[in-house]
């Protein structure tokens, strides 16, 4: 059985938690959720810290996380960033390939097992997304290419027809919601072989999700558009800094305690 004593996840607003509430001002997410099933999995004690940031590129990411997590020596890294990349008006891919590399390969080297997962599809139930599908799919195949060249474990949400539903995303049809968090840290609670995970995270759900009329439809395209997109392009037209003023919401390394 694969266990693990110190837990470093490093990332953007995923690794974060949004939009995850956890019932006191803040976000849980499927980083603690991962967590907590390790702890409650094995014997061992098992020791977390999330690094995550919201808004940062992932050369922002490498930066300002990847040597802080290194400090801790962990012997579990997560890592998932580049969606604030594929999201921006230039999108760099060789930089991104640069980055996945040199956080793939220091921490392989470190006897780290390190585990990621790729972006899944939103066109489906994002408008942008659409447009960004090609962008999507190239950051995808980078992911899997480095993965496989430094020995490091891929969720890959591409291969499971679950992934798209809009019950595991929240109203910005870009962050998890609760359930979606819950379900991605099974996921790779299973990719990672820890004891007691199964692949029931990817069953369909009883029922359909319910289909809008195509005027409802329109009319809640419109409203995501003024909520969510519009304010997302006006902090980029402003040039608002990434992840301005906020910090790592669990900087060092705690016990996580057994439930």
């Amino acid at each position: 059985m694969r266990t693990f004593s110190r837990f470093v996840a490093i990332g953007d607003s995923t690794t974060e938690g949004l939009d995850d509430p956890d019932g006191a001002g803040g976000y849980r997410g499927w980083a603690d959720r991962l967590a907590e099933i390790i702890a409650n999995a094995q014997a061992e004690p098992l020791t977390y810290a999330n690094l995550g940031v919201r808004s940062l590129h992932l050369s922002e990411i490498r930066a300002t996380q990847f040597d802080a997590a290194m400090a801790m020596q962990p012997d579990l890294l997560s890592i998932f960033g580049g969606a604030n990349d594929i999201l921006s008006v230039a999108c760099d891919f060789a930089r991104i390939r640069a980055d996945l590399a040199a956080i793939f390969s220091r921490a392989r080297s470190r006897n780290c097992t390190v585990v990621t997962f790729t972006m899944p599809d939103l066109s489906p139930i994002n408008p942008f997304s659409r447009r960004l599908r090609g962008r999507m799919l190239q950051f995808n195949d980078i992911i899997r290419e480095e993965a496989e060249r430094y020995g490091v474990l891929v969720m890959d949400f591409l291969q499971h027809p679950i992934i798209p539903d809009p019950r595991l995303f929240s109203e910005d049809r870009l962050h998890a919601s609760e359930l979606g968090h819950e379900r991605l840290a099974a996921a790779l609670a299973w990719r990672l072989g820890i004891e007691g995970a199964d692949k029931s995270w990817a069953d369909p759900f009883p029922e359909a999700p319910p289909r809008l009329r195509t005027r409802e439809q329109l009319a809640a395209d419109v409203e995501w558009a003024r909520r969510y997109f519009a304010p997302w392009l006006s902090r980029g037209i402003r040039r608002v800094p990434p992840g301005s003023g906020l910090a790592a919401k669990r900087p060092v390394l705690t016990p996580v305690p057994k439930n």
